[in-house]
C-alpha cells in the first residue's frame, strides 16, 4: 500500500526483453555450475528494487520533464519518469501510473550505464 492504494510493478517493453535475456543467461550459467556472475548480481539487484517499488513507487530518482527522452513519450505516453540505480552501474527506468484504485510502477528499460547515457543524451567526458 502506498498512499492508501495497492501498488503493482509491471515489467514491459525493452525492460521485459532485458529481464528475460538475463534470466536465460543465468539459466545457462547455472547449468554450467556458475553460481556467481555479473548477470546474477544484476538480476538480484532488479528483484530487490522491484520489491522496494512495491512499497514505495517514488523510491527512485525523479527525472525532470525536460530530460525525458522523446522515445518514452512517444512509445509509452509518459509524463513522469524515474530512475533506479542497480548493481554494477546498471539503471532501471520506470514511470508511475495511478488511478483512484491502484498505483502501477511500469518498468520501461533495464540497461547498463553506457546505454543509459546514450538514451538520455549524456556524453562521456
Amino acid at each position: 500500500m502506498f498512499k492508501c492504494k495497492p501498488t503493482k510493478v509491471i515489467i514491459t517493453g525493452n525492460a521485459k526483453d532485458s529481464f528475460n535475456k538475463l534470466n536465460k543467461s543465468i539459466s545457462e550459467e547455472i547449468s554450467k555450475g556458475i553460481l556467481n556472475s555479473d548477470n546474477q548480481t544484476i538480476l538480484n539487484s532488479i528483484k530487490q528494487k522491484i520489491e522496494i517499488l512495491k512499497d514505495n513507487p517514488e523510491y527512485g530518482f525523479h527525472i525532470p520533464k525536460d530530460r525525458i527522452p522523446k522515445c518514452y513519450c512517444n512509445e509509452y505516453d509518459v509524463n513522469n519518469l524515474w530512475k533506479v540505480n542497480l548493481a554494477l552501474a546498471w539503471r532501471m527506468i520506470y514511470t508511475i501510473r495511478g488511478s483512484q484504485v491502484e498505483i502501477i510502477s511500469l518498468i520501461l528499460d533495464i540497461f547498463d550505464h553506457k546505454k543509459y547515457n546514450k538514451k538520455f543524451g549524456y556524453k562521456k567526458k
